[in-house]
């Protein structure tokens, strides 16, 4: 199991918890990833958004790319993922940022491609806003386009939503054959193109049980293809506590649900332009990402053994959240992570 991370870009991930002691600020975020490779995580997930979605439009939110450019230059080991929407970075353009901060880091760049749910926010920004199956018809030219140039000397491509003639990126990402392309869907016009496309699928929170079904149709869409195995990721919100009734107490805590609150115009949008393959309860949106459904919370020989059994339903890489981030993940790293077997776990390779 490789542990991942994600970055506090907004401030935090509580919706009804206004302070939760982890402001977004280069300070604290650049603080957070170099201390989490000395304890022992491998990834830490940059999202890109412009507005916050979680703690309200007009709270702070960092930009993904300058603080992940700033991140390669400080850190030494961790990878970092960017989470990308086409429809904001033409591909060439995209393609030749990543090449470059691939280099800074030392080939530990990683993209997180993310067909744009916020139709507020691209309005707001003078964004175009694709419908949800014409968005992934965007996607799969930005990807033949984003790999193209990272892979041949020259590049042409003519299609509907972008066009490139005889373009040249030198120098090349050192991340051979190219950056890992992660992703996550749950429509049938997603899973088909991460299927082809991507590298990696990943998906919101969820019991291991539920998260295996997924990875096992996945498996089977990737062998039709006849193409190397993936890697299968899961997002969870992770809760460690001395004891389950101390664990219980906390959620009670954070899901203390105010339908007032700022993000929940925000959370409205996010339903109305996904397809989930089940329905989202407001107890999911009190946490970004359905991170409670995961099931990591309790003492530390119960995370644990939640997370054996993602390892054991396919899942290689959990995306974790904490709350305050620093702390609980200190106390993770320190009480959970030598619980879990990791004589497997990979190492990042260039």
């Amino acid at each position: 199991m490789r542990f991942g991370y994600w970055l506090p870009m907004f401030g935090g991930w509580l919706r009804n918890v206004d302070d939760e002691g982890m402001e977004a600020s280069w300070e604290y975020v650049s603080r957070l990833a170099r201390r989490s490779e000395e304890i022992g995580f491998d990834l830490t997930l940059l999202a890109e958004l412009n507005l916050n979605d979680i703690k309200g439009m007009d709270a702070p939110s960092l930009d993904a790319w300058s603080t992940a450019a700033a991140l390669a230059a400080v850190t030494r080991r961790l990878e970092l993922m960017v989470a990308v929407r086409p429809t904001f970075h033409p591909p060439a353009l995209l393609a030749k940022q990543v090449a470059n901060i691939d280099r800074i880091s030392g080939g530990r760049l990683s993209l997180n491609v993310v067909s744009s749910w916020w139709a507020t926010e691209a309005r707001k920004y003078g964004v175009t806003f694709d419908e949800h199956d014409r968005r992934y018809d965007r996607t799969r030219e930005w990807l033949e386009v984003v790999s193209g140039m990272w892979t041949e000397p020259t590049f042409s491509f003519q299609g509907e939503f972008y066009q490139v003639e005889e373009a040249i990126l030198e120098p090349k990402p050192l991340r051979r054959p190219r950056p890992t392309l992660y992703a996550g869907g749950e429509s049938p016009a997603g899973k088909s193109l991460i299927a082809e496309k991507c590298d990696a699928w990943l998906t919101h929170g969820g019991p291991p049980d539920e998260v295996g079904g997924k990875v096992a149709e996945m498996r089977e869409r990737r062998a039709a293809l006849d193409l190397p195995a993936m890697e299968y990721g899961a997002a969870g919100y992770a809760i460690v506590r001395s004891t389950e009734a101390e664990a219980l107490r906390e959620v009670e805590r954070i899901t203390d649900v105010r339908q007032s609150a700022r993000g929940y115009a925000n959370y409205q949008d996010w339903i109305g332009n996904t397809k989930m393959d089940r329905k989202v309860s407001l107890e999911d949106y009190s946490v970004s990402n359905r991170g409670l459904r995961s099931g990591l919370v309790g003492t530390p020989e119960q995370v644990a053994e939640q997370i054996r059994a993602f390892e054991a339903a396919g899942v290689g890489l959990l995306l974790l959240q904490f709350s305050p981030q620093l702390e609980e993940m200190e106390r993770f790293a320190e009480e959970v992570i030598p619980l879990v077997d990791t004589a497997s776990r990979p190492a990042l390779t260039v």
